[in-house]
């Protein structure tokens, strides 16, 4: 089964001297990681490629995506984390479009979000690391994480309800937590090592690449 091509986004804050960051629950009846704790995501839609958002991802996140993507399927990935974590969580990361938006041109999926008033902008968001599901898996996934400052997000939270039990988490207990998955504890490291300055990601860092082996987890850095 060749892996489909998905999307997550970290959303993540400081408080109290420590980065915490937003997951949720998966439900135990889900086919793919029942009842562990992720971070909003899913696959990306053939609509996420037909959104133009106000501002496009930064030259160094576009570059580096483009090392197994294309620039149109590099942008529909970060637009596909922007959906998955409005439509899981409530927060939209955006901006105000003041109404300049045709919204007979936007496909359904995405009515939602700019009914909120917002559109979205993925120049706030870094690349930080990529997983591959393994082999044999029930649902094969070629996922791409962003970070995102939580800062640049509105709305209340809650979602559909895919995710549940949403809560704001410090890296070290989510890292510790047995129904944290494997790949999503590797992420948190990366994210941990991206925010140590003053809560500041750098969108130049090597991308690690993770992929689960029957063998044991591999995870190397794109070149």
């Amino acid at each position: 089964m060749r892996p489909r091509d998905a999307a997550t986004l970290i959303l993540f804050r400081r408080r109290a001297g420590e980065i915490e960051v937003l997951m949720g629950r998966r439900s135990p009846r889900h086919a793919f990681m029942p009842n562990t704790f992720v971070f909003p995501g899913g696959r990306v839609d053939p609509e996420d490629g037909r959104i133009a958002p106000l501002r496009d991802l930064r030259s160094p996140v576009l570059e580096r995506l483009q090392r197994n993507a294309t620039a149109r399927r590099a942008r529909a990935l970060g637009l596909a984390a922007i959906r998955e974590a409005f439509e899981e969580t409530g927060l939209a990361v955006g901006m105000p479009h003041d109404g300049r938006t045709d919204m007979d041109r936007v496909p359904a999926s995405w009515h939602p979000f700019f009914e909120t008033g917002l559109a979205p902008r993925l120049d706030v968001l870094d690349y930080v690391f990529r997983a591959i599901t393994p082999r044999g898996d029930v649902r094969r996934f070629h996922a791409r994480f962003f970070l995102a400052d939580s800062r640049h997000a509105y709305g209340e939270l809650g979602g559909s309800g895919e995710l549940q039990d949403l809560q704001w988490i410090a890296i070290d207990r989510a890292v510790a937590m047995p129904a944290t998955p494997g790949v999503t504890a590797r992420a948190l490291e990366e994210v941990r090592h991206r925010t140590a300055e003053a809560g500041r990601s750098h969108p130049s860092h090597p991308v690690p690449l993770y992929h689960g082996t029957r063998y044991g987890d591999r995870v190397r850095l794109d070149p």
